[in-house]
């Protein structure tokens, strides 16, 4: 086995407990996370200069960087910097994606596109965020408002944990929307980070095969948040972090 190089990942706060997981499971010790405040996904267009930022800031120290945001939003901005930058970063639009596969959340979208999503860091913090969060508790009208068109949430779920499966089953009945839960684990975060844990200079075809293992067809999505798309016009629900 080659010796692993000193690898940067560089991601968001919202899947920051997840990512840690997967390197101590695996016992990476090469790697170490750096993550930007989720509340940057309030205003996606910050993403890209705060992702620079941190590269400039530590391409001296390690060896490999590799960024764990999907586009989240910055509409190809994210892309044009890692481009300049000659930084990869994870396959996907969102990480509602990157969870399920590509393949799976077309699926999803395609049998209900009027799904609201949730993760386990969405599910944790949901009162927080959605109902507080979006003043909802304050203005229960705001209620039909937002989430009046939405005919069904999703959970993806990274743990078997009872506790986030009852707060979840919670959560529907508060937005009053049907629950379908679906396992995903870490989903195409693993896949990547294990492509990505020995790779070496120059092994381009041993890279490629790896990659293989998370890559699927893209999805086109306009939103890198929860939405759903009618006929005339899609319908977006930005969660304030």
């Amino acid at each position: 086995m080659p010796t692993p190089q000193e690898t940067l990942l560089i991601a968001c706060g919202a899947i920051a407990r997840e990512i840690v997981a997967i390197i101590k499971a695996n016992g990476w010790d090469h790697m170490k996370v750096t993550c930007l405040p989720p509340k940057l996904h309030n205003d996606p267009e910050k993403i890209p200069e705060g992702i620079r930022t941190r590269i400039h800031n530590n391409r001296a120290r390690f060896e490999r960087i590799y960024v764990l945001y999907a586009d989240c939003g910055t509409g190809g901005l994210l892309d044009k910097v890692l481009e300049e930058e000659g930084v990869e970063r994870i396959y996907g639009n969102h990480c509602y994606e990157v969870y399920a596969g590509t393949v799976e959340f077309t699926a999803l979208m395609k049998a209900e596109p009027a799904s609201f999503f949730l993760t386990d860091f969405l599910v944790r913090h949901f009162d927080r965020l959605i109902i507080e969060g979006m003043g909802i508790e304050r203005h229960p009208k705001l209620l039909k408002m937002f989430f009046g068109r939405y005919n069904r949430m999703v959970y993806l779920a990274q743990n078997s944990d009872p506790d986030l499966t009852a707060k979840a089953v919670a959560a529907a009945k508060k937005l009053g929307l049907k629950l379908e839960i679906r396992d995903t684990g870490f989903g195409n975060y693993e896949k990547f980070l294990q492509a990505k844990a020995f790779e070496k200079d120059g092994n381009v075809l041993q890279q490629r095969r790896a990659e293989k293992e998370y890559q699927e067809p893209q999805c086109i999505q306009k939103q890198s948040m929860n939405h759903f798309e009618d006929k005339k016009k899609a319908i977006p629900c930005r969660i304030p972090f």
